[in-house]
């Protein structure tokens, strides 16, 4: 083939095919340089914020640090104002106010600040054979092997009768003490060995040690007395307290550079944080769109999205209805004009375990935001299913704003599934589609995200924000 019909045929590939191509290949010294130091704030705040209440609070001082100010009903808010709303401590909206009329429609970026843990029953402590233990309640899709012998510490609020507060953050800083689950020694595992790897770890057996030393002269229930005594004196409350308390064990990890390059982060929480984050920076960043947009950082989401701080709930079609009011508006008018990137992550492509993946559809580590049209399982089933028209329009804005992105599915079809938020948000008639990182080792104590993806996420929020 001549060199002019070869250079036919590649400008006509270029054309005609599509290319997911590697970040390194497509973005500037700038934006890798932007990626990068964007991502020292993203580490920050996942340490500072490993539970929903911690992350609602670290989000709330950013949003005032920014000029954000409490959301007044039946205020008057012009073009740029910027207003805050708390819900229950544990999920929180950030509005930006826009040029248009609500009545044209928001636009919504909602991520969910909560993530897989252990959660303390409502009686946790106990004694057995001179060790301490608090018994545990997981939370959201964990795969129980992997949380035996990593340390842990204990985030929470304890809420006495009175009504006081509590707050409890222990094995975090230099110095201080930290949990574990015990496992198995090998020499004695052979009967454990022999269970299904679903079953290795039993939801019942994620006990954590807490203590094994006795209080003085005590004859019954020692070791468990001086583990309250030191938690009276620390801390001012009783073992009945534990009963109106949200105590959560986290990985005890730091969030760290991955790699040689540094290309990566490893942390716990980044389901979905590595999308709370930058959502949240581009509702700092937005100065005076041409639409309201509104950054939603819900809570409850991987358990469904239950509860009064969930998006099952009604918090976010009332807070809208709050806001038309304010312009006179019918809120259904905002609702059926509104757009919504509901930003969750998905699942990123794992060569080490590519059964499970179909490569073709299958988003990857430095390769963008990843959009996933649909979520859900056989056949779809419990997802938004984003119609053509808004994913077009999706399109347009990212590549007109120069951000990398990319299309994937969670798997092989029937190899299983999953959900987001997006659906309960498209029940309000918003035009709905997810948008955030692909993630390496979703949901274990120690999760992987690429850096450029991260940045590109950001940069997805704030081209979405300005159109």
């Amino acid at each position: 083939m001549s060199e002019e019909k070869n250079n036919a045929v590649e400008q006509l590939k270029k054309k005609l095919l599509f290319t997911n191509e590697h970040a390194d290949e497509i973005l500037s010294e700038q934006d890798k340089r932007g990626a990068d130091e964007f991502c020292e704030g993203y580490k920050d705040f996942l340490d500072t914020a490993k539970t929903e209440r911690e992350a609602a609070r670290e989000i709330l001082r950013l949003a005032e640090e920014n000029g954000y100010t409490p959301f007044v009903k039946g205020s008057s808010y012009r073009p740029g104002d910027k207003i805050s709303f708390s819900i229950h401590g544990k999920a929180v909206i950030l509005t930006v106010f826009g040029k248009h009329p609500l009545a044209d429609g928001v636009r919504i970026a909602a991520a969910h600040i909560d993530s897989p843990r252990l959660d303390l029953k409502p009686n946790p402590l106990y004694e057995d054979s001179d060790i301490a233990y608090f018994k545990t309640h997981y939370y959201g899709g964990i795969r129980k092997y992997q949380w035996p012998t990593v340390p842990l510490a204990l985030h929470g609020v304890v809420c006495k009768k009175d009504g006081s507060k509590i707050y409890v953050k222990i094995g975090e800083e230099p110095g201080e003490p930290k949990f574990v689950i015990s496992d198995l020694l090998p020499h004695l595992g052979a009967k454990q060995g022999q269970r299904k790897l679903a079953e290795g770890i039993l939801g019942e057996e994620l006990n954590i040690i807490i203590g094994s030393r006795r209080f003085k002269d005590c004859p019954s229930d020692a070791v468990k007395l001086a583990i309250m005594d030191l938690l009276y004196e620390q801390y001012g409350f009783t073992e009945k307290d534990f009963q109106s308390a949200e105590l959560e064990a986290v990985p005890a990890y730091s969030a760290d550079d991955i790699g040689f390059d540094r290309s990566m982060i490893g942390a716990y929480g980044q389901d979905d944080r590595v999308c709370a984050y930058p959502a949240v920076m581009a509702s700092i960043d937005a100065e005076i769109p041409e639409y309201t947009c509104l950054s939603v950082l819900t809570d409850k989401e991987e358990i469904g999205s239950e509860g009064n701080t969930g998006l099952e709930s009604r918090y976010l079609a009332q807070f809208i209805e709050d806001l038309a009011q304010g312009e006179n508006t019918d809120v259904n008018d905002v609702l059926r004009n509104s757009l919504c990137l509901s930003a969750d992550v998905n699942a990123a492509y794992d060569p080490t375990f590519s059964d499970v993946f179909e490569k073709r559809n299958t988003a990857q580590i430095n390769h963008g935001v990843v959009i996933t049209k649909y979520t859900g399982a056989r056949g779809k089933s419990g997802t938004n299913d984003a119609p053509a028209e808004f994913m077009a329009w999706v399109r347009a804005v990212l590549e007109n704003g120069n951000v990398l992105w990319q299309t994937g599915e969670l798997g092989k079809v029937d190899e299983g599934g999953g959900g987001t938020v997006a659906k309960f948000i498209s029940h309000l008639g918003v035009q709905t589609v997810d948008l955030g990182v692909p993630v390496l080792s979703m949901h274990a104590p120690y999760e992987i995200t690429a850096k450029y993806d991260i940045y590109m996420a950001y940069r997805a929020f704030c081209e979405f924000f300005k159109n």
